[in-house]
């Protein structure tokens, strides 16, 4: 591993700098704070803590004592206290003795086990000859009794034959012959039948006999078998013993590198040998292959590796990242970790249903389309004013403070055709969604008052439309006042190689009045010029697609979503994917608040029916499966809250010592509500800015609509104020909020609302001491006093000294004591303050070297109001 500075070990380690250079020192090692330290420097410290901790030597010897007091009565008044100590000593046996005593006590066992299989042996060899001789004894019987049966046969039927030879007449001889015959043949069958009984008889025998000298041998063989093992194991026990004090050292640093690692050691290497599988380590490691998405768990990747999560953990921890096995690693994090373990990855798109589901219906026949014109410029420079001349209606009058806070989007008829325009605010804090309209626009027309010049927000509309890659229309409003000065306005515009025609430049100028509707006509021919100069087309058939150009929570109708079409048709009924939010279309309104059934390329419309309030300048696109739109509705969901985890997790690492050396940060929390998903965009990325090294704004909760009692609930318990814009809070959040006392605040107008949170924050600051010289006076004499010591004799040149103020004592305009007055004197009597011109006596506290010619100079600490 590479070295680590003294800061990253002590970190890693859990201890402070201080004590791990202290602790280098006490091991020989000499380290300053910024050092670097090596593997070996880390092993010595890693010995020396160890000896240090007690692995050197252990206690032989342990004296326990007790003591315990009673108290006796003696007599009725007297009570006497007895204490009695008891003391016991308990002394350790030697390594030598315990291991004889261990290696005694195996040798028995291991006797007492040969002695016991010997019994068994014996005991199965006796049982199975007393079977055997069973088993001859019976056979024996058998064939007696088939003796005593064949001549008890042959008797009767002798007695058979004598009877009836009595009682038939005499036989012929052929008869007789006849007779003697089956008489012959019946004896040959029947000793034939005795001699194979007799055989079958003979060979079961025999094989009993065998079976009783096999079983005799096999117990003699694993006897002799068991006395080797056990010589051969008390040999090695011998061996140990004779070899201990050689091995004393080795055992030590085994015991060290045991206690380091927590393993256990088996006490003998051939321990537990019987017990191991069978399987064989792999000659190379395994390279594998890992699928890895936009972000991963490190249990999941683990599981892809086929190793243990805790070797992931062991590799992050190597590359300087702490990680815990449920932690969510983005891809590039994913990538490292792969490589470092010596395996192969492979990027794959976790998109591909999302993809698919987009892709349908992307083929059609393309027609022309109305353009998209985005209205963009300075605050206040008559960009809403100059669209209602245009739509001959009046927008701004409804717009609080006069100032446009969300995005407005209207389709216009004009003689020249339809024409889309999209008005966007002018403040600083809105930028995002000046950036929106130019990537969701055709044209930008740049609104400059003639009489204001080229502002700050107008520099930053002609970036928008320089990076969004569009073309620039400069309209040159207020030209009806006196003040106005087009050629100014084309000269500062040149800075920023924005060039009129005229100039040979290749951006269009007109100058207009929004108020007497002068050159309006020339700027909407300017449009049109523009747009068939673009060739502007897009499907006007098939599923639709779109941008959400604004959200917001409706309390009667749920959530609403202004969307511009860009290519296809919108329908009632359609289903709509916007980011995260999906559902079927249940209604269509133009600006105008009119029904709609249908909505083609370049309209804007606001829909109902969403899930949800989708996030502004997200994709709007109408899909064909519900399903399949809920599941990457779903997917989105969950990728966004994985690489939020993972950002979270990487700012938490990457600032973390950056965190430790700031100390405390005073934090404002502030749950901030609005009517519309851009303006909570907004206001919450101006709130972000104003926070600093001490002060610090926390918005730990955002939202769409109105205040409800679950915000006022999260304003409880984390502190905070809530901030509503343009929305109210209902009964039951109220009740929440005064019960709580949290502060609540309404805002209609955004320069408010950022201006009070700023004196918010300004009050959190600590507030700055600043020294004020408020006299100061010469020293013209030096006198002695016994009680005093040296007392100054000055004459005040400036302000006036204080007795109760600080002083510094200055010796050719060099501070040379700093420290306070213990006398002021005027003649004899002790005073308050010396005014300028007049003469005292000074006593400082605590320093007599003060010398003729020296200055005296009187401060005072003010406390300065700090603001951001």
């Amino acid at each position: 591993m590479a070295d680590v500075s003294i800061e990253k070990l002590a970190s890693d380690i859990g201890t402070t700098v201080d004590r791990l250079v202290g602790q280098f020192k006490d091991a020989g090692i000499t380290k300053s704070a910024g050092d670097q330290v090596n593997e070996d420097e880390k092993q010595k410290l890693l010995d020396h803590l160890s000896k240090q901790h007690g692995s050197a030597a252990e206690p032989t010897r342990m004296t326990l004592k007790r003591k315990t007091t009673s108290t006796l009565s003696v007599g009725k008044s007297k009570e006497v206290k007895v204490e009695v100590r008891k003391k016991r000593t308990y002394v350790k046996r030697s390594d030598v003795e315990e291991q004889q005593r261990q290696a005694e006590e195996e040798a028995k066992r291991l006797e007492e086990e040969a002695r016991l299989k010997r019994e068994a042996e014996e005991k199965a060899a006796a049982e199975a000859k007393k079977a055997a001789e069973e088993k001859a004894r019976k056979a024996a019987e058998a064939k007696k009794a088939a003796e005593e049966e064949r001549a008890r046969r042959a008797e009767q039927a002798k007695k058979e034959a004598e009877a009836r030879k009595q009682d038939e007449p005499e036989l012929t001889e052929a008869e007789k012959a006849e007779q003697e015959a089956a008489r012959q043949e019946e004896e040959r069958l029947r000793k034939a039948q005795e001699e194979e009984a007799q055989k079958k008889l003979e060979e079961e025998a025999k094989k009993a006999a065998e079976e009783a000298r096999k079983l005799a041998e096999e117990n003699e063989r694993r006897w002799k078998e068991e006395e080797e093992r056990r010589k051969k194991a008390e040999a090695e026990e011998v061996h140990l013993h004779s070899n201990r004090y050689a091995q004393e050292a080795e055992d030590e640093e085994d015991m060290q590198v045991e206690r380091s690692s927590r393993r256990r050691r088996k006490p003998k290497k051939n321990a537990g040998e019987h017990l191991k599988q069978g399987f064989n380590k792999p000659a190379a490691p395994v390279e594998r292959v890992v699928k890895l998405g936009a972000t991963i768990t490190v249990g999941e990747l683990a599981s892809k590796l086929a190793i243990k999560s805790n070797e992931v953990i062991k590799t992050m921890m190597k590359m300087g990242e702490m990680a815990t096995i449920n932690q969510v690693l983005d891809q590039d994090t994913a990538v490292l970790v792969v490589e470092e373990m010596g395996h192969k990855y492979e990027l794959v798109n976790d998109n591909a249903l999302e993809e698919e589901l987009l892709a349908e219906g992307t083929d059609g026949e393309k027609t022309t389309r109305a353009p998209v014109v985005t209205i963009m410029g300075h605050v206040d420079h008559g960009k809403t004013s100059l669209l209602d001349y245009i739509r001959r209606a009046k927008v701004a009058d409804g717009e609080a403070g006069g100032i446009t806070q969300h995005i407005g989007a209207y389709k216009v008829h004009t003689d020249n055709g339809e024409i889309t325009f999209l008005d966007t605010p002018g403040h600083a804090a809105f930028t995002a969604m000046r950036a929106r309209g130019a990537t969701a626009t055709d044209i930008v027309i740049l609104v400059v008052a003639a009489d204001d010049g080229v502002m700050p927000q107008t520099k930053e509309a002609v970036q928008h439309a320089r990076a969004a890659g569009v073309p620039l229309i400069v309209a040159v409003n207020k030209m009806d006042k006196e003040t106005a000065d087009p050629d100014r306005v084309k000269t500062e515009l040149s800075q920023l190689e924005v060039i009129s025609e005229e100039w040979g430049g290749e951006h269009q100028f007109c100058n207009v009045s929004a108020k007497t509707g002068m050159g309006v006509e020339e700027l909407l021919e300017a449009i049109v010029l523009q747009a068939e100069v673009l060739d502007l087309k897009a499907m006007a058939e098939g599923p639709g697609r779109g941008i959400v150009i604004e959200s917001r929570l409706d309390k009667g109708r749920g959530p609403v979503a202004s969307v511009l079409v860009q290519e296809g048709q919108l329908r009632a009924g359609d289903i709509l994917l916007c980011g995260e939010e999906y559902g079927r279309v249940r209604a269509m309104r133009d600006e105008n608040g009119n029904d709609m059934k249908v909505a083609g390329p370049s309209t804007p419309v606001e829909v109902l029916g969403l899930s949800g309030v989708p996030v502004a300048g997200e994709d709007a696109a109408v899909v064909k499966d519900e399903r399949k739109a809920r599941e990457v509705a779903a997917k989105r969901h969950q990728k966004k809250r994985e690489l939020k985890l993972a950002r979270q997790q990487k700012a938490k690492l990457e600032n973390m010592f950056a965190n430790m050396e700031s100390g405390d940060v005073s934090e404002l929390n502030i749950v901030l509500k609005a009517d519309v998903q851009g303006s909570v965009e907004a206001i919450s990325e101006s709130l972000i800015k104003l926070s600093t090294s001490e002060v610090k704004v926390n918005i730990v909760g955002s939202g769409v609509g109105g205040i409800t009692e679950t915000d006022a609930t999260l304003a409880a318990a984390s502190g905070a104020i809530v901030l509503g814009f343009n929305v109210r809070a209902d009964a039951t959040a109220r009740r929440v909020l005064e019960a709580e006392e949290i502060d609540l605040r309404y805002y209609s107008v955004i320069y408010n609302l950022i201006d009070e949170v700023k004196a918010a924050m300004s009050g959190m600051l600590a507030p700055e001491f600043k020294q004020e010289i408020i006299g100061l006076a010469e020293v013209r004499d030096v006198f002695k006093s016994p009680k005093l010591g040296a007392i100054a004799g000055c004459m005040v040149t400036e302000g006036v000294v204080k007795r109760s103020n600080p002083i510094r004592v200055l010796r050719d305009n060099v501070v040379i004591y700093e420290g306070e007055l213990e006398s002021l004197r005027r003649f004899k009597d002790d005073v308050q303050e010396v005014r300028n011109g007049m003469e005292c006596g000074i006593g400082v506290k605590n320093y007599n070297d003060v010398k003729v010619g020296d200055q005296i100079e009187v401060f005072e600490i003010v406390e300065v109001k700090r603001e951001i």
